[in-house]
């Protein structure tokens, strides 16, 4: 699927959602965990290897 189409039918779904009021809201403590495990996955693909697989793992 075309990536501008695929990115219009998301927005749609998600302003439809905060519209019913079932979308989920981040808390601010759910964003930074969020980001920083982004910022981890990222640093590791520079780095060239899954070195930390055993944190995810127990995040859950």
């Amino acid at each position: 699927m075309d990536p501008a189409k695929q990115r219009e039918i998301a927005s749609k779904g998600g302003k439809a959602a905060h519209q019913k009021g079932t979308a989920h809201e981040w808390t601010s403590e759910e964003a930074r965990e969020a980001g920083r495990k982004g910022g981890m996955a990222s640093h590791r693909r520079k780095q060239g290897g899954d070195q930390g697989s055993s944190e995810s793992e127990g995040a859950r």
